[in-house]
């Protein structure tokens, strides 16, 4: 196979989007969710892999963390990988990373990037399904449930457990 055939290959195969996020909470157990301005709805700090950079997830996440809300902190374990299906887009792999817990100070640190966000709140957990529908408040839920048991990571689809 010469370079110009592999490369062709390579250019036919499938494409799958790689997501990355951070879970924090404080210590009340209540979860961090910031508000998009380029769509409805609540999520998670972190975004997309930059992988054709050679961006881990791990990286993509501390650095959408880092840009969104003004906090660069070491992330702790995975604690869930989903692959989610999407109907206008590839399908998603999302990694899911321990934040920790944010005390006081670091929730006072907490600076929005104004091009992306327009708030942040903290979630009590049975509020988390309401404010992340679908796969997303599923995924959150079960890594909280890793965190409570010490468990995980957990293995998801469509923010349901396999395996």
């Amino acid at each position: 196979m010469t370079t110009s055939d592999f490369a062709a290959y390579i250019a036919g195969l499938p494409r799958v989007l790689a997501g990355a996020a951070t879970l924090f909470r404080d210590t009340d157990g209540r979860v961090l969710l910031v508000e998009p301005n380029y769509r409805p709805g609540w999520t998670l700090p972190g975004g997309t892999v930059e992988s054709d950079d050679g961006e881990s997830p791990r990286q993509g996440a501390r650095r959408e963390t880092a840009e969104e809300i003004g906090l660069d902190v070491e992330l702790g374990r995975l604690l869930a990988v989903d692959w989610v299906l999407g109907p206008d887009r590839p399908p998603l792999v999302a990694y899911l990373y321990d934040g920790g817990v944010l005390g006081e100070e670091e929730l006072k640190a907490i600076r929005l990037q104004e091009e992306e966000l327009l708030s942040w709140r903290l979630v009590p957990r049975e509020e988390v399904a309401a404010h992340l529908p679908g796969a997303s408040g599923r995924r959150v839920l079960t890594a909280l449930d890793v965190l409570a048991d010490d468990s995980g990571p957990a293995e998801l689809e469509n923010g349901h457990r396999v395996g």
